[in-house]
């Protein structure tokens, strides 16, 4: 048993925790002891499946020894190297595997890659390379950033500012020069879909409003998730992607696609980019480009983006932007160590195949007592519950916790329940999943 015991509140007083109701948790804690393959062990010693890889970023399961085993040689032969104005190999050869399984192939050219320390880092940085870019070609005047929303862009300035989630902005000031798409969400026209809904393409022509409103000439790029996460899962309607590839191409605007959920295998093929077959100019990643091991993040750029930048006097600083961390050499040893397990796992487009079992199941739970719409795409489910009157978020959160208390971690989001499990999950770990819900719809008040 873990000294931390759950009774022992008072040794959790000090930790001011992320995105948690923190008196609520205190008072009666979920404590996580250990993890290995799709299970987390609670710290009473029961076993918890783990239906969220984490935070979507466990992607290859827990408790992967290959990865272990690579970060505890490189700390051993070196702990950390600065990346300003000096290098490490590791650092290169991590960006040239990353390059080689690039979103959209070789003929998309998104082989240029930047390192960061998480998805909010990727984020402000595609943003800031946007305004670098347009700048560097003639386009000073192309500054104004658009998001969409309801969309999920990491919590630095830059993304809460595109990102339209009013919880993460309402106390927060925004960069000036921003504005929103609508969202794609239709419960009325698109509920119980299965596949892309069929209704909203045209949403995406609501770029054609704010180029009306604004400006092509003062917009530099406009950043979306392919399949919106954290809000709930709303994936694309058919053709929307395609619309709005096509309205920023016709108005000189960059498209970024922001993959830090999408990437690595979450809907059966290694990027949305490949499973849409839309290629943007630039794409964000985190989360399971190291399998959740070591923090880190990366945005993979045009070449056109990149070269645009190379310009003038070889002995200056193109991009006046970067971290401690970018490229640090431990993430990148657990970064290769994952792209290794995956490849040999074939953990990148096993999803497709178990994608339709996942949609059958998911689906099964339609009509039991609060759910009001499900969706689902690769191996990713968005449940949607009735909200009781005045009290949005409550009978998920009830949810949860009796998942939790029944072996079973889900994330929830408002009324809206986010599943995305382990791409090693098996047809029998979907129906303890499924079973475990049911459940507990069935006991909801």
């Amino acid at each position: 048993m873990s000294p931390l015991h759950p009774a022992n509140t008072s040794s959790l007083d000090s930790y001011w925790m992320p995105f948690t109701a923190n008196r609520q948790f205190k008072a009666a804690p979920r404590l996580l002891s250990a993890a290995k393959g799709i299970y987390y062990t609670s710290i009473d010693e029961r076993e918890i499946l783990d239906g969220t890889s984490g935070l979507w970023c466990v992607n290859a399961g827990h408790g992967r020894a290959a990865i272990a085993d690579a970060v505890s040689r490189q700390l051993q032969v070196m702990d950390y190297a600065p990346s300003f104005q000096m290098g490490h190999p590791i650092a290169f050869d991590f960006a040239a595997r990353l390059a080689a399984m690039s979103p959209g192939g070789p003929e998309a050219g998104l082989d240029r890659i930047f390192f960061a320390g998480s998805g909010s880092e990727a984020v402000d940085s595609a943003l800031k390379i946007a305004v670098a870019y347009q700048r560097a070609i003639g386009q000073g005047t192309r500054t104004r950033l658009i998001g969409r929303e309801r969309g999920y862009h990491g919590v630095g300035f830059g993304g809460i500012s595109v990102g339209g989630l009013v919880n993460n902005r309402r106390v927060f000031p925004q960069l000036p020069g921003t504005d929103h798409l609508r969202h794609t969400h239709d419960l009325a026209r698109n509920a119980f879909s299965k596949g892309l809904p069929e209704h909203g393409a045209e949403l995406a022509d609501d770029l054609e409003r704010l180029v009306g409103l604004h400006g092509a000439e003062t917009i530099a790029a406009v950043i979306v998730e392919p399949v919106a996460g954290s809000t709930g899962v709303l994936p694309p309607p058919r053709g929307y992607l395609e619309r709005l590839r096509d309205i920023c191409t016709r108005h000189g605007i960059l498209l970024i696609f922001d993959e830090v959920i999408t990437g690595f295998g979450r809907l059966g093929s290694p990027f949305a980019v490949d499973h849409f077959g839309v290629v943007p100019d630039m794409v964000t990643t985190a989360k399971g480009l190291t399998n959740g091991c070591v923090p880190m993040g990366a945005v993979f750029a045009s070449r056109k983006i990149h070269d645009a930048l190379m310009q003038g006097p070889e002995a200056q600083i193109e991009l006046f932007h970067g971290y401690t961390y970018s490229g640090h050499p431990v993430a990148c040893a657990a970064g290769l160590a994952t792209l290794d397990i995956y490849r040999q796992e074939g953990l990148l487009t096993r999803g497709a195949d178990i994608a339709p079992k996942w949609r059958d199941a998911m689906h099964s739970l339609a009509g039991l007592p609060h759910v009001i719409d499900i969706r689902t795409i690769g191996l990713v489910a968005g449940i949607e519950l009735a909200s009781r009157d005045g009290a949005i978020g409550a009978r998920a959160h009830d949810l949860f916790v009796d998942c939790f208390e029944r072996g079973l971690l889900i994330r929830v989001t408002g009324d809206i329940i986010a599943l995305s499990p382990p791409l090693i999950i098996e047809p029998d770990q979907i129906d303890q999943i499924v079973t475990t819900l049911a459940d507990g719809l069935k006991r909801l008040a």
